[in-house]
């Protein structure tokens, strides 16, 4: 299979011919993901507020982001390898529909465990299916015949760029409503489903990278379609089960501590601004992951293709912060904590996203992306495993105990970049 946007498999081959759109055309695909991200992230700085609200456990509320992880995983594997098969457009559109019904749903719910639980799978399912698809179709509309010369880091930072801006702002713009608006388990879903609806303008004109195959893609895919579609190729393996996996889960593992986790240590610290404090604990982590994205290239040139281990190495360091938080709380440590883990969840992202793209061709780069970001969002669980362990032995403890595992990771992944070098 060919790689190029002019093999095989691209626009020219089973695709069908795209024509060249004016402009930059992956920009009329970001409001989109922007949307989805937004509606994805905005309950995180809540998550304190349920529980002051509606008297929520810890354990409970860490359900709610367990059961966004659950509309995750089978997101991430259905909507790659079906978008690969039907094409980009309409998974995107229908993951923006998703998005909108979630926030309908956690706007209506709050008061009882099934419906936040249904609202916030729905809402995995419209962040996966906007992540897997929606990465695909910006890095295929940054290449010939849409737009030349883009270098294939900057393919991956366009989308991981505009996912982040959208789970930072989100979180940003939610905590403020939910702390000083009114109706706050309401207006912030309100908000969300009215950025969705207005992003479906712009994407509704984006044109389609695999025209034939959404012209001709109305009949229902089967499953062993869909299957022979999920499996990483041969050729990519190695490289995805040595370098690729074991890094990913810290993508959003390092996020996760940032604003899930931190925010839960200091509340002694941040008296009735609790909720705010969650929300600037997420826009830093989230801002620092962004700044950071952009210098991406130069770590690979500096490491000689070992970013991927700065990244863990800035995991390393701010998991032993926060550890170091929940011995002795302090909200400046706490902002330091979250912008450490903030670059190493930029940082892995973009490093994750352009290794699978690498050895990705467009048959198989749905499916490609959806397995690596169903390793990423695995670190999302890390929330609930910390409240499910916290009878065995203090929060310091736990999370020092966290800070051997990525420590391991890394060294898997030093191993695997070793032997990608043939010098292992």
């Amino acid at each position: 299979m060919a790689d190029g946007p002019d093999g095989p498999d691209g626009p020219d081959g089973p695709g069908g011919v795209a024509e060249r759109s004016p402009g930059r055309p992956w920009r009329r695909v970001a409001p989109a993901l922007l949307a989805c991200a937004w509606g994805g992230n905005h309950f995180t700085p809540l998550l304190l507020l349920y529980r002051q609200v509606e008297g929520y456990s810890a354990v409970v509320v860490d359900l709610f982001f367990g059961f966004y992880v659950v509309g995750l995983v089978p997101g991430f594997l259905l909507a790659g390898p079906l978008s690969d098969l039907v094409g980009r457009k309409r998974p995107t559109v229908v993951a923006v529909v998703l998005g909108m019904a979630a926030s309908a749903v956690l706007a209506v719910g709050s008061g009882g465990v099934v419906l936040m639980c249904a609202g916030r799978f729905l809402a995995g399912l419209s962040v996966a299916a906007a992540m897997v698809v929606g990465t695909s179709w910006v890095k295929e509309l940054s290449t010939t015949p849409f737009e030349d010369d883009v270098e294939p880091g900057l393919r991956a930072r366009r989308a991981a760029l505009t996912l982040t801006a959208g789970f930072g702002v989100g979180a940003g713009v939610s905590g403020a409503l939910a702390q000083w608006g009114p109706v706050p388990t309401v207006l912030p879903y309100a908000v969300q489903s009215l950025l969705a609806l207005v992003s479906l303008v712009p994407l509704l004109t984006a044109p389609e990278t695999r025209p034939l195959l959404a012209r001709t893609g109305l009949r229902r895919p089967s499953a062993a379609e869909l299957l022979a579609d999920l499996r990483v190729p041969r050729r990519a393996r190695r490289r995805f089960l040595g370098v690729v996996l074991p890094a990913a889960p810290w993508v959003f593992g390092a996020a996760a501590l940032a604003y899930a986790v931190t925010p839960a240590l200091i509340t002694g610290r941040t008296g009735g601004l609790a909720v705010a404090t969650a929300a600037l604990l997420c826009v830093v982590g989230l801002a620092a992951g962004a700044l950071v994205q952009p210098w991406v290239p130069r770590l690979a040139a500096l490491t000689g293709g070992r970013q991927l281990l700065v990244g863990l190495g800035a995991a390393l360091v701010g998991t032993v912060l926060c550890a170091r938080v929940a011995s002795s709380p302090s909200v400046p440590l706490a902002l330091l904590a979250s912008a450490v883990l903030g670059v190493a969840y930029g940082v892995v992202l973009v490093a994750g996203l352009v290794e699978v793209q690498a050895v990705a061709t467009a048959r198989d780069l749905g499916a490609m992306t959806g397995w690596y970001y169903s390793a990423t969002y695995l670190g999302f669980l890390l929330p609930e495993a910390l409240s499910l362990a916290a009878p065995l032995a203090p929060p310091a403890v736990l999370l020092l105990a966290v800070a051997v595992l990525v420590a391991a990771c890394g060294a898997v992944v030093a191993v695997g970049l070793r032997v990608r070098d043939g010098t292992g």
